[in-house]
């Protein structure tokens, strides 16, 4: 193990800081997230050595700070979350050739339990291993497997349900 120099460290920020900014905006504000994202960075510059594995090391310590803001913030994040739930549905097409509607997509992976969302934004937006994010999220492989395995068909079946409700009215 090395010590960290700053060229590591502005590559590290670029490289992966958007992947952590979008892990941590699940549990807090979005505007806030980017604090939480630069005080991790800070937190690693003091670490005496480099973490063996710098991407695990940012997703565990991003949770861990993500939740303990979501701890200090309670009563936001429960106002937060029940108006997330009313917003309406965007109605895109939904012809075989049409491109998947991104909004849509959000605001189903949005409505999904936090556990599920969790394991999505991890797999494919930090692109962790399995073992990386059973590390990250305290819980067994099989368990974030499942979990990511059940959100992808709740967002699955959302999408395509408002396809088949807009066929059905057109």
């Amino acid at each position: 193990m090395q010590r960290i120099t700053p060229d590591k460290l502005a590559s590290w920020y670029r490289q992966l800081g958007p992947a952590v900014r979008l892990y941590v905006a699940q549990w807090i504000n979005p505007s806030d997230a980017e604090d939480v994202v630069q005080e991790l960075f800070t937190k690693l510059t003091r670490q005496p050595r480099e973490p063996a594995n710098v991407r695990a090391w940012l997703f565990r310590a991003a949770r861990h700070a993500a939740v303990n803001a979501t701890r200090s913030r309670r009563r936001r994040s429960h106002h937060e979350a029940a108006s997330a739930l009313l917003r309406p549905a965007h109605r895109g097409t939904c012809d075989e050739t049409s491109a998947l509607d991104a909004k849509l997509a959000q605001q189903a992976i949005d409505q999904l339990p936090r556990e599920q969302r969790e394991v999505i934004v991890l797999r494919i937006w930090g692109q962790l291993e399995w073992k990386e994010i059973a590390a990250t999220t305290g819980c067994p492989v099989s368990t974030a497997f499942s979990r990511y395995q059940r959100g992808l068909d709740a967002v699955r079946a959302r999408l395509e349900s408002t396809c088949t409700s807009k066929r059905t009215n057109d």
